[in-house]
């Protein structure tokens, strides 16, 4: 693995899932290959588990970190190509990118959509410049319709916790007072794709997620029907793509309950809102993997930086 941008860029999901494991049990074992080495995780946007995950496994793999705030903390950049800044922005993305470069040699990069111009947001502008610019490799930590780190975890704890050999695997939408982005349920259905499992998407007519990436996978307006049998639940809110960015729903009936769970695992990215998406006797229950997901950002990132090591 030369690069983490999407999950096209695994090349054997089955060994990289097992090397987590790995990973998990023995986080140590391979601080040589980060020694003296310095990875730069750069945020656009607010951050806990991804910033402090991603952190710890790049120390356990002996890795040096810098963290920086692009909002905050560094000049706004640029990245239209022959634009003439006289405006806020003081920095191409041209020389931030290949300045960074120099200072690191793994660089993660973190940005949302803007959820209002779905033209602009299918271009990943913010994570191609970078891939493009940067003459290290990129590792996408979210970006504006991809989240593969969290994929990669969600893949790992259902391989750690399946008791059948195909399980079954509902992705649910479920309600949210704010819009969302389809970055974690585009990601969570590329890779359940990629798994031996029986999976399904169910939500409210109107929230459909773009069917060049969910492709054949069934979809089934009605919950209850679709949460038959499951083994596992992933319950996760995203707003309209055919209305970009819009709520078309805030429907209570959609949140899950220990009663549409039955004995199905519950999985969720967070932050969740209690008694909104999912309901607190679900949460503090032992069916809730949440905890257990988070925990597993850790190895997820360190499989994925130790590949790239190995090729630097």
């Amino acid at each position: 693995m030369k690069q983490y941008l999407d999950l096209e860029d695994i090349k054997d999901l089955d060994s990289l899932i097992k090397n987590g494991i790995t990973l998990k049990n023995n986080p140590f074992n391979h601080q040589e290959l980060g020694r003296n080495k310095t990875i730069g995780l750069l945020f656009f946007n607010s951050s806990l588990r991804t910033r402090l995950s991603t952190q710890k496994a790049a120390q356990n793999l002996g890795m040096n970190v810098m963290t920086l705030d692009l909002n905050t903390d560094s000049w706004k950049l640029e990245f239209e190509n022959g634009s003439i800044m006289h405006s806020t922005k003081a920095e191409h993305i041209k020389e931030a990118a290949a300045v960074i470069s120099q200072y690191v040699d793994i660089i993660g990069l973190r940005a949302f959509p803007t959820l209002t111009d779905k033209e602009q947001d299918q271009k990943e502008t913010i994570l191609k410049s970078f891939q493009k610019y940067a003459s290290v490799p990129v590792v996408n930590m979210e970006s504006a319709t991809a989240h593969p780190l969290q994929a990669l975890t969600d893949a790992i704890t259902i391989a750690e916790h399946s008791l059948v050999k195909k399980p079954k695997v509902v992705l649910s939408w479920a309600p949210h007072p704010k819009a969302l982005p389809h970055a974690v349920p585009n990601s969570f259905a590329k890779v359940m794709q990629m798994m031996d499992v029986d999976f399904c998407i169910t939500h409210p007519k109107g929230y459909e997620l773009n069917s060049e990436i969910t492709k054949n996978t069934p979809i089934i307006y009605n919950q209850d029907e679709a949460l038959e049998k499951a083994d596992f639940v992933y319950a996760k809110n995203w707003s309209s793509y055919a209305e970009y960015g819009k709520v078309l729903s805030k429907d209570q009936e959609w949140m899950i309950n220990l009663k549409k769970l039955n004995n199905a695992k519950f999985m969720h990215c967070l932050p969740v809102r209690r008694n909104v998406i999912v309901a607190d006797e679900v949460l503090d229950s032992d069916l809730s993997l949440v905890i257990q997901q988070a925990n597993n950002r850790t190895y997820a990132a360190q499989a994925v930086l130790k590949e790239i090591l190995e090729n630097i």
